[in-house]
């Protein structure tokens, strides 16, 4: 068959198996990709089988010698996907698999078949899983990590997958990121960064997600980089020359690539509710983001240590390799067999492949196998666990959420241009009532100028006209003097004539100075409107002015409204991510942190906040915190009101659930305030919260010394010893518990009861009581066995003493796991020192230590009980003596 035809084959078989129904994997390219608007709505998880290829190495050098005269253990029939075991020359058996590999199959056509469905998943918002597993010597490392930097066409599956994410993606709106890391000896180590050699891993409660927050992340941007990294992580990774391979991995190496997806196109909307609000953003459409992780696994190859020659050190680690590749089988039988119990915890590999087999990541495995019929037996152990891993059904989910962070931003901005673009009109708007203002000033200036100039003109032409005629009356009344002095004048009779001519010109012109004057009057007059009117037209521009500065203030008050509404929709967007933490905490029934105050407390808190702003808003506690301040808290705690006081401690308890808090409310006198609760009051409700309190701040060693300093102890016992509600005691039992775990305090945390007031609790018959007393007496006997194994303590144990060993013993097979994990650890601990040997064997405890030994589920604990027995020469011999065996 040609390789096109193969091809084809394979795009039909892709097609049949693919993870979405109505898409068709291989037929689609991948810059093609779409989705509809209502993806986020109907994105429900569907089935997914892991699909399983199977690879054949050519004969290396060292076979075509020694087995010249042997034919293949195998015999493939990549047409009909079809692979035979050779049990002899006329007898062998028949597997299908999703796809057969030949020795001659390129590296390009391994990747398309395997891989490059898986790739485009993740493209689309999945998370996928792409895994090869075999003896080693096969070409598990070759198929997936080689860089092909001298022939391109050896490019492995890592790098080829990188190559068409980062043709996909856009890296102005998308993000890569990648992590390296190896699994070696049971320890997960950083390959980017050596000196990062315990790497934790951490899981969801709620979603059982699997993440490595100590791991380097490191986000690239082409390819180039990506092979650099490559590079920097094989050099990093061991290996060792082994019989059956020159290079053989002694570790499992786990590539991590984070692809962050925007989505166009497709934003949810939210309307407002509120309609007094005309600047209200009346839609919000958050950015739609994808987050997908393909991970890819190259596993350590399995070995016989008499074939590869293993010894020393080697040998150790040849027996790691092969204990998490039995747990990774255990867990593969459990799944095709639908197991109830799948005992993922047994290995740090089955964790980190958690949602790889049986989760919701889609996943391809690629089996390799050697044709040597002298390693016939490995070859058929690779091929069964391929059967077996076909069976296992993953539910397949997209990953894809609101990007509120983006969002949040987005309003930032939004709101520093409208601030910005505000003060700017109201800038301008001020420059413009200023202008106006002087420019008033100066017309009216003007007017008075002009008024007292008109004035003064006329008065000087009204004074100089009459002086004029006052001149002339005095030069006429002169000459008629004159003329009724001389002797020569006329007769008297005409004299009368003469002065009533005179007298008619006087009153002529009195006449008309005095139309003069009133004409200067009414000039006078008019020049005085005219300032009544420009004193007016002052006043209306004050007024004007005043009006103004009135819509000045209304646009003032108009940005603090908008400001307002803008602070709600940030804080919904906070009460969104809240509720989200609220979900989370109620489905963790083990931890403190998320269940003290609960739903109750966060809606009692945003109800008072609700009654003291009246706007409808929601903040949550951290805006609470700091809107009102930590001593403004806690000074409601000493509040001679009942409902203040809980409410005032629900908010503590909240706030000491985040680790960043825990030190601010210490040194506030928080941790004296919750102590003085439990002395003073008497209410249920605020002694379960306080306690719960407590319980998270008494994680920190530090302040675990603070608690036994102020007689914390005391006060837990008086506290259990009345209470009657399941919550209460199990969080005063979970603050015993972590101060149960400081070797510091062991003698002083049993002189003041602790001990006791523990086994008292186990009066409440409630499960989870019970998991956190069997937790504080495990962290009490290992604190007790480390102080024992350095010198620092001798005698029998104090819990012992105390009267635990009956209910330790009572409880080592209960029915609960958490009960029943802690009580074995605890007995495992107690039994690691003689003089605890003969009280034990009396109690009955090395009847449980048997039974742990031989039957327990955890491979550590069931290995402590072992190795325990064997080093006890009380324990030997008692069996002995009893006949048992471990």
């Amino acid at each position: 068959m040609s390789t096109s035809s193969q091809g084809s084959s394979t795009n039909r078989n892709a097609n049949r198996n693919s993870l979405k129904p109505s898409s068709n994997v291989k037929s689609k390219p991948i810059q093609r990709r779409t989705t509809t608007a209502s993806a986020v709505k109907d994105h429900t998880t569907v089935p997914g089988r892991v699909r399983v290829a199977v690879r054949l190495r050519p004969r290396n050098a060292e076979e075509l010698v020694a087995d010249a005269d042997f034919a293949d253990c195998v015999e493939l029939q990549p047409e009909l996907k079809r692979l035979k075991l050779r049990k002899n020359n006329w007898d062998g058996e028949t597997y299908e698999f999703d796809e057969v590999l030949t020795e001659f199959a390129s590296q390009k056509r391994v990747y398309e078949v395997v891989a490059r469905p898986v790739v485009e998943s993740v493209l689309d918002g999945y998370n996928g899983t792409i895994m090869a597993y075999g003896q080693t010597g096969t070409g598990k490392t070759y198929t997936l990590g080689r860089l092909g930097e001298e022939d391109t066409a050896a490019r492995g599956i890592m790098v080829r997958a990188m190559e068409d994410i980062f043709a996909d993606v856009s890296l102005e709106s998308d993000s890569v990121s990648v992590s390296y890391l190896q699994l070696y000896m049971e320890t997960i180590q950083d390959l980017l960064d050596p000196s990062n050699d315990n790497i934790a891993i951490v899981e969801d409660p709620k979603t059982n997600d699997v993440s490595l927050p100590g791991a380097t992340l490191v986000e690239i941007r082409d390819q180039q980089s990506f092979v650099e990294l490559l590079r920097l992580g094989e050099a990093h990774r061991f290996a060792a020359n082994t019989k059956l391979n020159t290079e053989s991995s002694r570790s499992h190496a786990i590539l991590m690539v984070h692809v962050k997806r925007s989505v166009k196109g497709r934003d949810a909307s939210h309307s407002s509710e509120n309609g007094n609000h005309p600047h209200m953003v009346k839609s919000l459409k958050p950015p739609i983001v994808r987050k997908a992780k393909l991970v890819v696994v190259d596993l350590a190859g399995s070995e016989r240590i008499d074939k590869s020659g293993s010894e020393g050190h080697m040998l150790e680690e040849a027996k790691s390799i092969n204990l998490s590749l039995s747990a990774l089988g255990k867990c593969i039988n459990s799944l095709a067999e639908n197991s109830a119990h799948v005992p993922f915890r047994d290995s740090k590999l089955t964790r980190l492949l958690r949602d790889s087999f049986g989760g919701t990541a889609r996943t391809s495995l690629i089996i390799t196998i050697g044709p040597s019929p002298r390693h016939r037996g490995e070859t058929a152990s690779t091929i069964m666990f391929g059967q077996r891993a076909m069976k296992v059904e993953n539910m397949i989910k997209l990953k894809e959420e609101f990007d509120y962070k983006s969002l949040s931003r987005r309003l930032d901005i939004e709101l520093d241009k409208l601030i910005m673009e505000h003060e700017r009109q109201q800038k301008a708007f001020e420059d413009e009532i200023e202008r106006l203002a002087t420019e008033a000033q100066h017309r009216i200036s003007e007017a008075e100028r002009n008024y007292v100039e008109s004035l003064e003109k006329e008065r000087s032409k009204y004074q100089k006209d009459y002086m004029e005629s006052i001149k002339k009356l005095e030069e006429k009344f002169v000459m008629n003097q004159r003329k009724n002095e001389d002797p020569h004048m006329k007769s008297n009779t005409e004299i009368p004539s003469i002065t009533a001519e005179e007298m008619a010109d006087l009153k002529k012109m009195l006449q008309k100075e005095t139309l003069l004057r009133k004409a200067a009057e009414g000039e006078t007059n008019n020049l005085k409107i005219q300032v009544a009117e420009l004193k007016q037209s002052e006043a209306s521009a004050k007024i004007e002015i005043s009006k103004l500065y009135k819509i000045l203030e209304e646009e003032s008050h108009q940005k603090e409204k908008l400001e307002g509404e803008i602070a709600i929709l940030q804080s919904q967007l906070l009460q969104l991510g809240l509720e989200a933490d609220e979900t989370r905490r109620h489905l963790d029934r083990g931890g403190f942190s998320k269940e003290v105050g609960g739903r109750d407390s966060l809606t009692s808190q945003i109800k008072h906040q609700q009654q003291v702003s009246g706007n409808g808003e929601k903040p949550s506690i951290a805006k609470l915190f700091e809107q009102v301040g930590l001593q403004k808290i806690l000074s409601l705690l000493e509040s001679e009101d009942a409902d203040v006081r809980i409410h005032a401690v629900k908010v503590v308890a909240n706030l000491a659930a985040e680790e960043t808090n825990q030190g601010k409310i210490v040194e506030a006198g928080g941790l004296t305030s919750l102590l003085m609760l439990l002395k003073t009051t008497q209410d249920e409700t605020i002694h379960r919260v306080a306690a719960g309190a407590i319980a998270n701040l008494a994680m920190n060693e530090t302040n675990q010394e603070l608690i036994m300093a102020q007689g914390g102890i005391s006060l837990l016992s008086m506290t259990a010893a009345n209470a009657e509600d399941p919550q209460t005691l199990r969080m005063v039992a979970g603050a015993i518990a972590n101060l149960c775990g400081n070797d510091k305090l062991q003698t002083e945390l049993r002189g003041e009861g602790g001990i006791k007031a523990l086994l008292g609790m186990v009066r409440c018959r409630h499960p989870d009581v019970h998991a956190q007393v069997a937790r504080g007496i495990a962290n009490f006997a290992k604190c007790e066995s480390r102080a024992s194994s350095q010198g620092m303590k001798s005698g029998r144990s104090f819990l012992i003493e105390d009267g635990a060993l009956p209910w330790i013993v009572q409880n080592a097979n209960n029915e609960a796991s958490s009960i029943r994990r802690h009580i074995e650890l605890a007995l495992c601990h107690l039994a690691q020192h003689e003089a605890n040997a003969r009280d034990m064997i009396s109690g009955g405890a090395l009847w449980e230590l048997v039974r742990i030994s031989r039957d327990c589920s955890r491979e550590d604990i069931k290995t402590l009980a072992h190795r325990t027995l064997a080093s006890s020469p009380s324990f030997q011999a008692e069996m002995r003596r009893l006949r048992l065996s471990h």
